[in-house]
């Protein structure tokens, strides 16, 4: 996959992640919005059937009254009639004598107050300021507009009555706390609001005694409805509520929906970026593995052209009657032959050791010697190059448990990339030092040196930096991954110090034995 497609690929699967988290997010604050506005619409009904009982409540109070009063009259009582029954039953209230209704008082009574023979009874009485039925000037009225005429009187007498029997009697007398929170919990409860609320009575925009202790008005999370209008539709009386936990209450409601769908857009989020994760690696890989067979190719192809032209003149009759120089050709052809064997060696033992196949022996063994033997592999590389190797051996205690050949090998390594990314003549430096019960042994070079980034992947299997225009550093990117994985056998570690420009520093970390 080329560069473009690969990019394309990963925009447009980060377009459609964006979309659908877009989408949730949009489904979401709809279903909020949706859930305020039928919360709204609840509140509002509550308050309204609220209000309405509130309204009856002092309907049927001042019914009593009024079958009190027309019991001890023998007939209908006018308003003023009224007046002395308020008062007293205001007194009683005030000094904590609240009246006990003990009859069966029904809504039947309520809706009944003023029926038509009522009516005909007020007409006949001697009030103030009567007010007709209609034009009874016109005889042509017909049954049904008497009708209407005496249903418009009865509102307007009970109204009249009720202002009276409020004028006389306060809020807080004719409903109490305990009662209005019941009304309360109780509609809010059949409407599926549970949740706490906090409610109050303002009279003319005034707070009135009639209040729950934390209420608190708020904008947003409290309501109001009207409540004793009078026939004119007016009041001076409100109704608040309000909903301390209001959002808390909304948003549970879809909290299980919600839950489900940021779970599994959670899982598509981990997806994706496992997807493209894998994408990138498998990209890494394929770059990797391209640049490998390269490598090899050309590691490759050098000792097999040396080895063909060495071939070559040996079949020469000049060179063929010369034994010198066959011997030369022929260490030629061995020597390319033992370099090709090496490269497919290292291979080998990476692979094993992926599979966990190489068995590494290790016995008790000098440092200092194993370091040793890896110099006199080099050392003539070395002298090539006019480059100069500094020993600062200051470890006392020098014996651990290792595998000569692997150790060796694992330094000779280490000694090689020094040599080969040292651009002058390579000064390396080889210490050792004890550190309680370990001896750390660092190579330090004046190399190259690296970035950040390539010394978190130094270690990497084929990994290998760009070095540029420098085309003398061969190599396939297996020697430090080999490295790193001897060193893990011997249960030791290894780190990498380096600066661009400045060189760098191994640092092998081991165990001693006591």
């Amino acid at each position: 996959m080329n560069k473009t497609r690969f990019r394309l690929l990963v925009f447009f699967m980060s377009l459609s992640l964006m979309g659908i988290i877009l989408v949730q997010l949009y489904w979401v604050n709809s279903s909020i919005k949706n859930n305020e506005e039928q919360f709204k619409f609840h509140i509002q009904q509550v308050l309204g059937k609220v209000a309405n009982k509130l309204q009856e409540n002092d309907g049927l109070k001042f019914l009593r009254l009024y079958n009190i009063s027309k019991d001890s009259l023998g007939e209908a009582p006018s308003r003023e009639d009224m007046l002395p029954y308020y008062y007293n039953s205001r007194r009683k209230n005030i000094k904590g004598q609240n009246i006990i209704y003990s009859d069966n008082m029904s809504q039947r009574d309520y809706n009944l107050f003023f029926d038509r023979d009522r009516v005909g009874g007020y007409l006949d009485s001697d009030m103030d300021n009567p007010i007709p039925l209609g034009n009874n000037s016109n005889d042509t009225d017909t049954e049904s507009s008497r009708t209407r005429d005496m249903q418009v009187w009865q509102r307007y007498q009970f109204q009249l009555y009720i202002k009276d029997f409020r004028d006389f009697n306060p809020l807080e007398t004719r409903v109490s706390k305990p009662w209005l929170n019941e009304i309360l919990r109780s509609e809010l409860s059949q409407s599926g609001v549970k949740t706490p609320f906090e409610f109050a009575i303002y009279k003319n925009g005034l707070a009135t005694k009639l209040r729950s202790s934390k209420f608190k008005w708020e904008q947003g999370i409290s309501f109001q409805h009207p409540i004793y209008t009078d026939i004119d539709g007016k009041s001076g009386y409100r109704l608040l509520i309000t909903f301390p936990k209001k959002k808390t209450f909304i948003f549970s409601s879809i909290l299980g929906i919600t839950s489900l769908s940021l779970i599994f857009t959670l899982i598509i989020i981990i997806a994706y970026l496992s997807a493209i994760n894998q994408l990138i690696k498998q990209k890494q890989i394929s770059e990797i593995k391209t640049d490998f067979i390269n490598n090899m190719t050309h590691e490759f192809k050098t000792p097999i052209a040396t080895i063909n032209l060495a071939l070559d003149a040996i079949k020469n009759p000049k060179i063929f009657g010369d034994p010198e120089k066959v011997q030369r050709y022929l260490k030629m052809i061995r020597d390319e032959n033992k370099r090709m064997h090496s490269q497919v060696e290292n291979v080998l033992q990476i692979s094993k050791l992926d599979k966990k196949e190489l068995d590494i022996n290790k016995d008790q063994a000098d440092v200092h010697e194993i370091i040793e033997d890896a110099i006199e592999h080099v050392n003539l590389i070395i002298e090539a190059r006019q480059g100069k190797l500094i020993r600062k051996f200051e470890a006392r205690r020098t014996t651990a448990l290792l595998n000569d050949m692997h150790f060796t090998n694992v330094l000779v390594n280490i000694l090689d990339n020094a040599i080969k990314y040292s651009p002058d003549e390579p000064v390396i430096e080889i210490h050792t030092e004890n550190v309680k019960d370990f001896i750390l042994i660092k190579i330090k070079d004046n190399g190259l040196g690296m970035s950040k980034n390539t010394q978190k992947r130094i270690f990497e299997k084929f990994y290998r930096e760009h070095t540029g225009d420098l085309h003398n550093v061969k190599g396939h990117g297996l020697g430090l991954a080999y490295v790193k994985r001897v060193i893990e056998d011997h249960n030791a570690n290894i780190y990498v110090e380096s600066e661009k420009g400045k060189g760098s520093t191994f640092i092998i970390k081991m165990h001693l034995i006591n």
